[in-house]
């Protein structure tokens, strides 16, 4: 891990909005929909083995976090009410997914369109 990389100072997950809280040490804080990290996920089952290699997750506008489980001192693993648990969210990628949160999402709803498929389940 970059020893610059933001770390979280405050982890809340708020279960009846379903948003992640994400406090970092660098000041910042992002309100990260369950949704958007779902769809988002750093796992080999969304993101692909590479470039070119992703799939786009559709229906998953209902998605929870069930649990938040720490992995070592660098990342946590959510798992979502449907069943995925299989993404390790480093600190560095749960930053990235805050700052980026707005560009990703438009990106994300123009490919969900252009692939006539819809967030609801």
């Amino acid at each position: 891990m970059n020893p610059k990389t933001p770390r979280p100072t405050e982890i809340t997950l708020h279960k009846q909005s379903r948003v992640l809280d994400v406090a970092f040490d660098d000041g910042t804080r992002f309100e990260l929909p369950c949704e958007y990290l779902r769809v988002f996920s750093p796992s080999a089952e969304v993101r692909g083995h590479g470039p070119g290699q992703e799939v786009l997750q559709v229906g998953k506008q209902d998605v929870a976090i069930d649990a938040i489980e720490p992995v070592g001192v660098y990342a946590v693993k959510l798992v979502f009410s449907d069943g995925h648990d299989t993404g390790i969210y480093s600190w560095e990628y749960l930053h990235e997914l805050g700052v980026k949160r707005e560009s990703n999402w438009k990106t994300y709803l123009a490919r969900l369109g252009a692939a006539g498929k819809s967030r609801a389940p």
